[in-house]
């Protein structure tokens, strides 16, 4: 009986001394499968040279600035060694000519697939031109293209070196993800601007579909300092229209950020802002309240409880084609080019050239679409132009509210972006606008909505194989 007695005493005593070993092995692996590699670049992109601002159709020659334009990149490499990337920037938007450019610079240099890579810019129409973007916009001679062209391919190439330096300087991370709010963007389609302040105050509800949510991707070392913060945010960075380089809003919400943070990156990504404005707006006050309201959101957020990231990259990339309502003709064009309106007279002009030169044009534009898995818990969805905020409202609620982000403004400044309820409706966003981004047509076509979810579907089952 006593020996029976010392072996149960001795199972006992064996149990407990292996049961502290399983959890904290249990703990171990948990943290092992949160653990990525994280690597940060950054390059300041002010103009040297007399570069026109963009972002508006007349002569903005630069005379200062409010503070620097940068491109910031965050590397991701998962417990697998996956790796991608992604580059923010402080511009209006970027050509299909542009975009090619870096990705091919990326790709050479570093072998980062198409799929891996994500460009995004800010929308920013305090920042300069670039290569092919709203060509016909603005009333420019040849040495000031040149300068552009020159500018553009000078900024590719300090995007490229933001990106190896990313990729060669990793160090352990952890993420964490969460949503906060912001209110100042308006729906500039539903609402007269010069009202808005008088409904606000008598306390009514404007009116028209808005996205306030603040999307925060917080990255921190092992020690749990801060790296990096990414954030977004569904609003024209439209504030001020000086001729100064700043970075509007999300200029100053980032300094503030870094700021509090100090050793921090803080970068930005515009959500689906396209029938979104800032309002009130036209003053450098505003414009600063408006970066402090965001950093303000963000900073809430990186105070309360944030989502652990799994250590897993998901990625996947398509081009879709977006068919055109009507296809320019010589006997369209030529009334248009002897018109009174100047910017579509430039257009309708290239147009006529191009035709003479045999160009046959294409009934579609070749659209990208682009989605990230990380771990389990974040869908990041990255779609070109300038889309209304119907797609992120959309597609958070097909794949999971909390855990869907949608950048509306990726890789390529295709076009405004309608969606079906804005198409049928017309107007600047959904009518007969293409010519200003330089397309051989007037208007996507009406299923151009149906063709992008599509898209948004399969890149989405590619990214979370």
């Amino acid at each position: 009986m006593t020996d029976q007695t010392d072996f149960h005493r001795r199972d006992f005593l064996r149990l407990l001394t292996v049961l502290p070993w399983s959890a904290l092995l249990r703990k171990q692996e948990e943290k092992e499968s949160l653990r990525w590699k994280v690597g940060i670049g950054r390059r300041i992109i002010t103009p040297k040279t007399k570069v026109w601002l963009a972002g508006y159709g007349y002569k903005r020659i630069p005379y200062g600035k409010v503070h620097d334009l940068y491109v910031k990149v965050v590397a991701l490499k998962d417990a697998s060694g996956s790796v991608v990337v992604l580059a923010t920037t402080d511009h209006q938007g970027m050509s299909k000519t542009v975009y090619e450019s870096i990705y091919q610079k990326v790709y050479q240099l570093f072998g980062v697939v198409r799929k891996r890579f994500m460009l995004t810019f800010s929308h920013n129409h305090s920042g300069p031109r670039l290569t092919e973007d709203l060509q016909d916009y603005y009333p420019v001679d040849e040495s000031q293209e040149q300068l552009v062209d020159e500018y553009s391919d000078w900024m590719g190439d300090q995007i490229a070196e933001a990106v190896g330096e990313a990729l060669d300087n990793w160090q352990d991370a952890y993420l964490y993800e969460s949503t906060g709010t912001c209110t100042f963007a308006v729906n500039r389609r539903e609402n007269v601007e010069s009202e808005v302040e008088e409904i606000r105050a008598t306390g009514q509800k404007l009116k028209g579909p808005v996205d306030h949510d603040v999307p925060v991707l917080a990255i921190k070392g092992s020690s749990g300092n801060l790296i990096a913060v990414l954030f977004g945010y569904a609003c024209h960075p439209t504030t001020i229209s000086y001729n100064t380089w700043s970075g509007d809003y999300p200029g100053f919400a980032q300094i503030n950020l870094e700021k509090a943070y100090p050793g921090m990156a803080a970068m930005f990504f515009n959500a689906c802002g396209g029938d979104q404005n800032p309002i009130p707006r036209r003053s450098m006050a505003y414009c600063k309240k408006y970066g402090s309201m965001l950093a303000q959101a963000v900073e809430a957020v990186l105070s309360g409880n944030m989502e652990p990231i799994r250590s897993h990259i998901g990625t996947g990339f398509e081009y879709v084609a977006l068919k055109y309502e009507e296809l320019a003709t010589r006997e369209t064009l030529l009334p248009i080019a002897n018109g009174d309106r100047k910017l579509s007279a430039r257009w309708a002009r290239r147009m006529l050239k191009r035709l003479e030169e045999g160009v046959v044009f294409e009934s579609h534009y070749d659209y990208p679409v682009q989605a990230w898995m990380l771990g389990k818990e974040l869908l990041f969805i990255g779609i070109g132009g300038e889309a209304v905020v119907d797609y992120s409202l959309r597609f958070k609620k097909e794949y999971n509210q909390q855990t869907t982000w949608v950048c509306g403004y990726a890789n390529q400044m295709a076009a405004y972006i309608p969606s079906r309820r804005v198409w049928e409706e017309g107007g600047y966003e959904g009518g007969p606008h293409l010519d200003e981004y330089g397309h051989p047509a007037w208007r996507w076509a009406g299923d151009v909505e149906e063709r992008i979810a599509r898209t948004v579907r399969n890149v989405v089952t590619q990214a979370r194989q």
